[in-house]
């Protein structure tokens, strides 16, 4: 279904109640597609198996085991 923004905001519980028992519900805003409410479980679905981005993260190669060394050389001068 398609609700025009200013519906959608007044019959907001409605429209969550249509979009998890019938599915994307299409929000417009002078006539343009803006947004798509989804319920939770077809996000999931559309989604995938994502994971967070801290477990993305930590799931990354262990580090420690590069053997990066920094120059001991000074700095050079910089007149300011």
């Amino acid at each position: 279904m398609v609700w025009q923004l200013q519906e959608a905001k007044q019959r907001f519980s409605e429209l969550v109640r249509r979009a998890i028992a019938d599915g994307p519900q299409v929000v417009t805003r002078r006539g343009e597609a803006v947004a798509v409410v989804v319920g939770a479980g077809d996000f999931r679905e559309l989604r995938g198996d994502l994971p967070d981005f801290k477990d993305f993260l930590l799931a990354g190669p262990d580090l420690d085991a590069l053997e990066i060394e920094r120059p001991a050389d000074v700095a050079r001068s910089v007149e300011l």
